[in-house]
């Protein structure tokens, strides 16, 4: 019964939620187009909208540790679900995520990513891909802020252990800048798929920079390191509260 209540509760949510992504991409529209200035304001007045009704309609509250870099960075985050996407972009100041392209082709979504600018990638061969990735970050330079990117390239479920991809190491290279490892335990309450979702405290957690003079050879690694011991305490610390409730 509880847990038909529960996953009631997240359906109604859901919708809601996806409902008002479309509402809000098309109020904000004319702004948008005008100003990239706006067209953030829309997203991360979205991203907080969210969280805040994610609290009392689900009982899933959120939170941001650690120190949110303002600099022009790299930030390679751990990747759950949606809600990690969100607070992410709610917190630093101007991100930019490097996306699928076919995402530009999505309501609301495609162009409002476009006008933060986030960088669209293509899938193919890993090569071809990492070099087509390095050329489009390249031409986006411009516009300042802190660029995010997923190592493992998809969602992952917090149990589930996926290779970092070398595109990271690749892009570390090329960026010059350093390296701010995110860690999250998002996915036990927000899974990557499903309409489930728990109640409890979904953290993001930014970590110690990943220097932009540390040795290329190991950046990969120490990262996977980092990230994933970080995101196993989070998921641990998460699962102690959620026996001490019951």
């Amino acid at each position: 019964m509880k847990d038909a209540l529960q996953w009631t509760r997240s359906l109604i949510y859901t919708v809601h939620v996806y409902f008002l992504m479309l509402v809000w991409g098309i109020v904000f529209l004319p702004a948008a187009l005008v100003s990239r200035q706006a067209a953030r304001f829309a997203c991360r007045s979205y991203a907080r909208y969210a969280m805040w009704s994610l609290r009392w309609m689900v009982g899933l509250r959120t939170e941001v540790r650690g120190e949110i870099p303002t600099d022009e960075v790299m930030v390679a985050a751990k990747h759950q679900s949606f809600l990690d996407i969100l607070m992410i972009f709610a917190a630093l100041p101007r991100a930019k995520f490097i996306m699928k392209r076919e995402l530009l082709w999505t309501p609301a979504i495609g162009l409002y990513a476009y006008r933060v600018g986030c960088v669209p990638v293509d899938r193919g061969k890993r090569g071809q891909a990492i070099s087509k990735m390095l050329a489009d970050v390249d031409k986006g330079k411009a516009l300042p802020g802190q660029l995010v990117i997923y190592p493992q390239g998809t969602r992952v479920a917090p149990e589930d252990k996926v290779k970092y991809k070398t595109g990271t190491a690749a892009l570390f290279r090329e960026l010059g800048q350093d390296c701010v490892p995110v860690a999250t335990n998002v996915g036990l309450f927000w899974p990557r798929s499903g309409i489930m979702k728990r109640p409890g405290l979904g953290v993001v957690e930014f970590l110690p920079r990943i220097p932009a003079d540390a040795p290329k050879a190991t950046m990969l690694a120490r990262l996977e390191y980092e990230v994933e011991l970080a995101s196993d305490k989070l998921l641990a610390e998460a699962r102690d509260a959620v026996v001490a409730a019951e």
